[in-house]
């Protein structure tokens, strides 16, 4: 049988379910009970990990998790570090955000130069914009630090600003040649807004600011931020209309990243458009609850969350967290959240051999059947954040952190952060001809080196 018990702080009358498995054994009043469940989860989580293995990539997990996905764990781990003071993945971070950096330090690393959309270099930037606001260890003097690699994602980002289609935006992905380059995705636009107000509030430099607003703008132009009494965050745009017709699909992590990043640049300005911003954002959240517990309202429900899908619920946690942290009026409301999911979330964590493993379902009375890296993160992230206001928030330069960087870092011209390629049809035709003489080529190749 389960132990589960809500903290003495608040009172929930909806949620207090006990799993008829073993499972992760949860008391929110004591530290050491948070200590064991939050390490059997990171644990499971790191089971995942394939870097250390023989021939694997440091960085990377097991398939089917993409690259950007592992960015997204990193991020956990550090979380799991700052929040439970356990160290014992840090090393395994260091050395995944150092060799991920790829030849510029803008982690644009050579096996996914030509995949790599922009949300998926924005989710490694944000890991290491974090590490920098929780003055995590520094790497090696004559490597870059994590200022400076924060500021390279976004500068690489922002020359990728794309004015001519659709008034500005990003693309989802950096190449043409990439399914999706036609389209102007929420994630790939409020990373870059989240990006710039961190950095904002990080440096000082109101540059940034000006930046976050730049965004912001077009995204309340486009119609992708609602206009009603709810503030949502719907999925993008294509520039096939001009961007007219909004993709409605509502995802916690995009709903994440504007929320938190309206909450830094509130905090950091005291501009009453971010504090009503951020409030909006947040009431309008609620979509993303049942009884209190979170779900993903876009794909839960019909049972349908694909690989990426099944991760939203860490990164939205987390910026749930940093928002309580940065906003004190929002404070009750996001703990109450944070608290019951994550008491929601320990007794779906009852599955699989060893007994922890954790399901997609917060809501089922023990363990869904579902398993895997997402499920690991979402988990573990609801667990750490309890603990949001235990811990300092965002350090910045003029309060303690030492990470140091380079305004102008990633802004070397180099093909991954030039302006969008604008190219006709017929350009289309004849890249995929040249791409296929080259694949040709290669495997001709590899059978004259055989025989």
């Amino acid at each position: 049988m389960v132990a589960l018990k809500f903290p003495t702080s608040f009172l929930c009358t909806s949620l207090f379910v006990l799993s008829k498995v073993a499972a992760v054994s949860l008391d929110l009043d004591s530290f050491e009970s948070l200590e064991n469940a939050t390490s059997l989860i990171a644990y499971g989580l790191m089971d995942y990990y394939t870097g250390d293995q023989y021939g694997k990539t440091i960085g990377m997990f097991s398939d089917p998790y993409y690259w950007w996905e592992a960015g997204g764990a990193w991020g956990c781990i550090l979380d799991y570090w700052y929040y439970m003071g356990n160290d014992t993945y840090n090393d395994k971070f260091m050395a995944a955000m150092m060799h991920q950096t790829g030849e510029h330090n803008d982690y644009i690393p050579l096996n996914q130069s030509t995949t790599e959309g922009n949300d998926d270099q924005a989710f490694w930037g944000i890991a290491a914009m974090t590490a920098a606001e929780r003055n995590f260890t520094n790497p090696p003097e004559d490597s870059p630090q994590w200022l400076y690699l924060a500021q390279a994602v976004f500068n690489t980002m922002a020359l990728r600003w794309d004015a001519d289609a659709c008034g500005g935006g990003l693309r989802w992905q950096i190449f043409v040649w990439n399914s999706g380059y036609d389209y102007k995705n929420s994630v790939s636009n409020g990373a870059l807004f989240h990006m710039a107000a961190r950095l904002a509030r990080y440096t000082g430099n109101s540059s940034y600011t000006d930046w976050a607003e730049k965004v912001y703008d077009w995204m309340w132009d486009v119609n992708v931020i609602s206009h009603g009494d709810y503030m949502f965050v719907y999925d993008g745009v294509s520039i096939n209309d001009n961007c007219t017709t909004v993709t409605p699909y509502q995802w916690t992590y995009n709903q994440g990243l504007l929320l938190a990043g309206c909450a830094y640049l509130y905090n950091f300005t005291g501009e009453d458009v971010w504090h009503q911003r951020t409030l909006k954002l947040l009431n309008s959240s609620s979509v993303f609850f049942n009884n209190s517990i979170l779900y993903e309202a876009a794909c839960q429900p019909s049972d349908t969350c694909n690989t990426d899908q099944r991760s939203f619920k860490a990164y939205f946690s987390r910026f749930l967290g940093a928002t309580a942290q940065l906003v004190p009026e929002t404070r009750t409301q996001i703990m109450h959240w944070i608290n019951s999911s994550a008491v929601a979330a320990a007794q779906a964590c009852s599955g699989g051999t060893d007994g922890h493993t954790c399901g997609t379902n917060w809501f089922y009375n023990g363990w869904d059947g579902k398993y895997g890296l997402g499920e690991q993160m979402a988990a573990l992230e609801i667990m750490v954040n309890t603990r949001a206001l235990h811990m300092p928030g965002p350090y910045t330069l003029k309060d303690g952190a030492s990470s140091q960087g380079d305004g102008a870092a990633g802004t070397e011209a180099h093909a991954t952060n030039l302006s969008p390629l604008h190219i006709t049809a017929g350009s289309r035709a004849a890249a995929g001809i040249i791409t296929a003489v080259i694949g040709i080529s290669i495997v001709a190749c590899a059978l004259w080196l055989v025989f």
